[in-house]
């Protein structure tokens, strides 16, 4: 069940479907995304805040272990200690430039496994 403003997640209709299984839920400025008990991400509300993870979507199919939010962005750390953003490109939502350096730092800091929540 969500509440409030339509265009800062509070309605999640478009993905009701998707959840159930719900381990813990993140939010940004306008969105919201939800890691499921298979070690999914569902995401809903403003585009421009991380609502829509659809360019990474087959990334966020399965496997991560916890996810951290911006204001803007959303960064998701997978259980093989890969590195999935998305959001706004200038406010995290892009890492591409530099996503070798930071798959070294992700698996050196966390100890998390391919175990989901």
């Amino acid at each position: 069940v969500t509440w409030g403003d339509p265009n800062a997640g509070g309605c999640s209709n478009a993905v009701k479907d998707r959840l159930h299984d719900v381990q813990d839920i993140y939010a940004s400025h306008a969105a919201f995304a939800a890691i499921r008990k298979d070690g999914s991400v569902v995401t809903w509300g403003s585009p421009v805040y991380g609502g829509n993870s659809s360019c990474v979507q087959d990334e966020l199919s399965s496997g991560v272990v916890r996810i951290y939010a911006a204001e803007c962005a959303f960064a998701a750390v997978k259980c093989d200690g890969t590195l999935v953003t998305w959001g706004y490109p200038r406010y995290g939502g892009n890492c591409e430039a530099i996503r070798h350096q930071l798959v070294a730092e992700v698996l050196r800091a966390s100890s998390a496994c391919c175990t989901p929540r």
